[in-house]
């Protein structure tokens, strides 16, 4: 490991293209987990993801299922880029000339490729949630007898266009970067990154988690120290061990998607950072509430890393740049 020099260009290359096509894939289930982690129990729109699938192709049409896509799609390539280029980084330099790291370094590794990923993460996900809840605020107001307003964290004219009660033929659609500049204007850069404290709560430990179990059961597919591990097994790999850490830190989720949504129905309960957002989840829906969306985000997750790791495995930024293609885990 300790001869091979990684090419940052090609790993740069790897993850954004594993981010695109495993957005792509998967999105319409973490659009069912966003909105599954935000209804409350006495607000109920959707029984489970099927039902909320199907409820919005049936409201919201097929592109409902990739309502704030867009967002992912421009922000997931820099996002997985870094996240897997800073795992390598710190697997490199933690090595020292060694042959093998250790379980602590690679959770070490680990550590930094998730403090390093919140760059991005928290500004894309803080858009894409205000994208992907709006289907359902709006089938919740659907569902009241009588018709109230929605309450807004930010008091934004822009945020307030796209969640006005009605159906949603008549919903004004905004763009992410609407609702940017006005989260830009209103509260500054800190307004984008609003839910900073609960990203790095739970992207770190998924990413100390994540690393070393993928890089042991990776190994478990050699047949020899001297051969490569097959690409298939480098995608079960991935999915076995994105699976496991996406439920290992799923109450940090739903911490987190609750503080970053900024729009809510008159009913719903407001939250005044992470303790007040754990608090009021256990008082006022129980422990079990913290595993909202655990399932969907396990099929999100599982694939994303397996078709990221297969990605990674071929090259195809070796490749694209001329070079050749080699599996980092290999060693």
């Amino acid at each position: 490991m300790a001869q091979q020099q990684i090419s940052l260009p090609a790993k740069l290359i790897n993850g954004g293209v594993a981010g695109l096509v495993g957005v792509t894939c998967v999105f319409p289930i973490d659009l069912a987990k966003t909105r599954l982690q935000n209804q409350r129990g006495s607000q109920r729109v959707y029984k489970n993801m099927m039902d909320c699938l199907i409820k919005t192709v049936r409201c919201e049409g097929y592109f409902g299922m990739y309502r704030g896509a867009a967002v992912n799609l421009t922000l997931v390539t820099p996002e997985k880029a870094i996240k897997l280029a800073a795992n390598d980084f710190f697997r490199q330099r933690l090595s020292r000339g060694e042959l093998k790291l250790s379980v602590f370094q690679e959770m070490l590794a680990g550590c930094g490729a998730g403090m390093c990923q919140v760059i991005v993460t928290t500004p894309m996900e803080m858009l894409k949630i205000q994208l992907q809840d709006a289907g359902r605020l709006a089938a919740q107001q659907r569902k009241l007898p009588v018709l109230h307003t929605v309450k807004l964290g930010t008091a934004s004219p822009v945020l307030n266009c796209s969640y006005n009660v009605g159906p949603v033929s008549s919903i004004r659609k905004v763009s992410a970067i609407q609702i940017a500049q006005e989260l830009f204007r209103t509260k500054g850069i800190q307004g984008l990154y609003k839910g900073l404290a609960a990203t790095l709560m739970r992207d770190i430990p998924f990413s100390v988690v994540y690393f070393p179990l993928f890089a042991h059961i990776n190994k478990l597919g050699k047949t020899s120290e001297d051969d490569n591990v097959p690409f298939y097994w480098s995608f079960i790999s991935g999915c076995v061990a994105g699976c496991t850490a996406a439920v290992a830190v799923s109450p940090c989720d739903v911490v987190k998607t609750r503080l970053q949504s900024l729009n809510k129905s008159a009913n719903e309960e407001t939250y005044n950072g992470v303790a007040d957002c754990i608090r009021k989840i256990m008082r006022k829906e129980g422990p079990t509430a913290f595993l909202k969306g655990a399932g969907c985000r396990a099929l999100v997750i599982a694939p994303l890393f397996g078709i990221a790791q297969v990605v990674y495995f071929i090259g195809v930024g070796e490749f694209l740049l001329g070079q050749t293609p080699f599996n980092l885990y290999s060693v």
